[in-house]
């Protein structure tokens, strides 16, 4: 990995608006004092290559007694990637996968024609007060995929290449980039890394067609213009850039990869590019076809037009991987 303390050569001589085709601020949840903040999809972008759902959870506390319970609930059509800064979820499956995630860790669950999940904080920790701040994310998978077999991977984060280099420690979380290869496996061409970079440290944008950042910490520079904490900057295609942590540092997801085989319809927990395919899914959920959860199946998250009679489907709706729900 190329990184400099003085960026030329990495942010040519162009105005920001020049180098970034949309900066997103993301949409801002508190949930008893536990914040979310969604940045995609947006209104001005669905997907950044294949990552079609990302929200910041917390950083907040909960208080002793209490923590995250995410009740089983199904996805199909897409892999979930949970990456946590701080805390611990207690993830279980369908398959009857039991994994605690903790920080810098990968759970990567490709759910395919259909997967059910339930997120939640383990007894013990709810002794006392518990942190969680983190990553979720959702990547819609290539068309010739999008029925695959439910899979479930989990890889600690000392299996995950670390990258450091003028100030700058980047850990490639899937993907490639930056002269290194997670051994994480995917089913399309995409880079998601997590870079803290020190106080005036620079970083180059991979070499992949779709590009994104977005600022958990800190701030940067791209193109003499800066960007504070909370916000996504999709770049233009094909140009040669970099972007530079402001003089408290910053801290940055940076991802992306190859532009998807066409959009995606989104409902709830569902992505597919058949409108027809969400249907199925929410009539399989409605009649109990996906299955359970072993271990945490006494409860369940219905459909949302169950739960609320009144409430008029939106291929946007809060998701129930996720603290919103």
């Amino acid at each position: 990995m190329s990184v400099e303390t003085d960026p030329t050569g990495l942010m040519p001589e162009c105005k920001a608006g020049e180098a970034i085709e949309h900066v997103i601020l993301p949409r801002t949840h508190d949930i008893g004092g536990f914040e979310v903040r969604r940045a995609l999809p947006a209104t001005e972008r669905q997907m950044v290559g294949p990552f079609i759902f990302f929200d910041q959870m917390g950083p907040g506390e909960f208080l002793t007694g209490k923590g995250l319970d995410v009740r089983p609930h199904p996805h199909i059509g897409l892999s979930t990637v949970t990456y946590l800064f701080e805390g611990e979820i207690q993830h279980r499956d369908s398959l009857g996968s039991d994994q605690a995630i903790r920080p810098g860790d990968v759970n990567w669950m490709t759910t395919g024609r259909g997967m059910v999940h339930s997120e939640r904080t383990d007894r013990v920790l709810r002794g006392h007060a518990n942190r969680l701040f983190g990553i979720q994310s959702w990547l819609a998978l290539p068309k010739p995929q999008e029925e695959a077999e439910p899979a479930f991977v989990h890889h600690p984060a000392a299996t995950l290449p670390v990258i450091e280099d003028g100030g700058a420690r980047l850990r490639l979380i899937a993907g490639h980039g930056w002269g290194a290869r997670s051994p994480v496996a995917t089913p399309i061409d995409l880079f998601y890394a997590d870079a803290v970079l020190a106080p005036g440290a620079a970083l180059p944008l991979p070499d992949h067609e779709e590009r994104g950042a977005y600022v958990v910490e800190g701030e940067v520079e791209v193109a003499g213009d800066r960007f504070e904490a909370g916000r996504m900057l999709v770049f233009r295609a094909g140009d040669s850039m970099g972007l530079r942590a402001g003089p408290r540092g910053a801290r940055l997801l940076m991802l992306g990869g190859a532009a998807m085989d066409g959009p995606r319809h989104l409902f709830w927990n569902f992505v597919s590019s058949s409108p027809d395919r969400i249907e199925q899914a929410k009539a399989d959920w409605k009649a109990g076809r996906f299955g359970t959860v072993p271990g945490d199946d006494k409860e369940f998250i219905p459909l949302p037009e169950m739960r609320v009679k009144a409430e008029t489907p939106s291929t946007q709706a809060p998701s129930a991987g996720s603290p919103t729900s």
